[in-house]
């Protein structure tokens, strides 16, 4: 992973939602954040116009979110859309409920050691899923989707519907328990999928799947593991790496990060390489 130099001048954009469910850290973070940088600037917005307002106005300073993994996605889906990430470094203090992608990015989850990455860590350059509705994918996309540790907070978009229009992410094929209401429900069992791994056929609609999972690798590419339905026996998984994955079947649903989408029947995700600039602690 690339290093790059970074900026002593921080915009503090605080998520509502997570000072209301821990204010007692955002305190914490926001006074490390304040002792030690050169200068601090603290938004708390209050709706999406005005978080993606502070956002695209934030200057010279550099944008350290505190929040949870929502709170991140909304950050780096804005400034994916704002064309801005290849030249902006982000950080964040992980505080809310659902903690799972900052962790799995290196972030780290305790408000004092999180604020001293921002402060003292190391700029790297990560790689990201981008598909070809606009969308970014920061850890998993899966299909049909896992269930979430956390509930309803963790993995229900319902509770703040604007994420919906910032994030494209996932949505179960067959949620235990539905999170909202479906006007149309997929029939159950069994997915019939084709999956294109850099234009090769991986799997096709003749071979129902249990689960597809794509995930950023290393150098650029994505490592791609489908597991087939079988009877009797458990099937091998297939498993392949590249750069583009195309998913084509009737109207699935998909999830990834923290929030979902779908039915579609098509999507192309491709890995954008180095293309998230991240604050994690110096010893990684």
């Amino acid at each position: 992973m690339a290093t790059f130099a970074t900026s002593d001048q921080l915009l503090v954009i605080i998520d509502p939602v997570s000072r209301r469910a821990d204010g007692e850290s955002v305190r914490i973070a926001k006074d490390v954040l304040s002792a030690g940088a050169a200068s601090t600037k603290v938004c708390v917005p209050e709706d999406p116009e005005e978080f993606a307002r502070v956002l695209a106005r934030r200057g010279s300073r550099r944008p350290v979110v505190i929040g949870d993994d929502r709170a991140l996605t909304r950050a780096v889906a804005l400034l994916h859309r704002q064309r801005a990430l290849a030249e902006c470094v982000l950080s964040v203090v992980p505080v809310g409920g659902s903690l799972s992608i900052a962790h799995a990015l290196g972030v780290p989850t305790s408000p004092v050691a999180a604020a001293r990455a921002v402060l003292d860590g190391v700029g790297r350059r990560l790689d990201l899923l981008v598909d070809d509705s606009d969308g970014v994918v920061l850890g998993a996309l899966r299909i049909p989707a896992l269930p979430t540790a956390g509930g309803a907070h963790s993995a229900d978009p319902s509770a703040r519907p604007w994420l919906q229009s910032l994030v494209r992410t996932l949505v179960p094929i067959r949620p235990s328990r539905p999170s909202r209401p479906v006007a149309d429900p997929l029939p159950a069992g069994p997915a019939r999928l084709r999956v294109e791994v850099d234009g090769t056929t991986l799997v096709d609609l003749d071979q129902p799947v249990e689960a597809v999972s794509v995930t950023p690798g290393a150098s650029g590419t994505a490592e791609v593991v489908v597991r087939p339905s079988s009877v009797g026996a458990e099937a091998a998984p297939l498993q392949a790496y590249g750069r583009t994955v195309t998913v084509t079947g009737a109207d699935f649903r998909y999830r990834a990060d923290a929030a979902v989408a779908g039915p579609v029947r098509r999507r192309t995700w491709t890995v954008r390489e180095g293309a998230l600039g991240l604050m994690l602690p110096a010893a990684q």
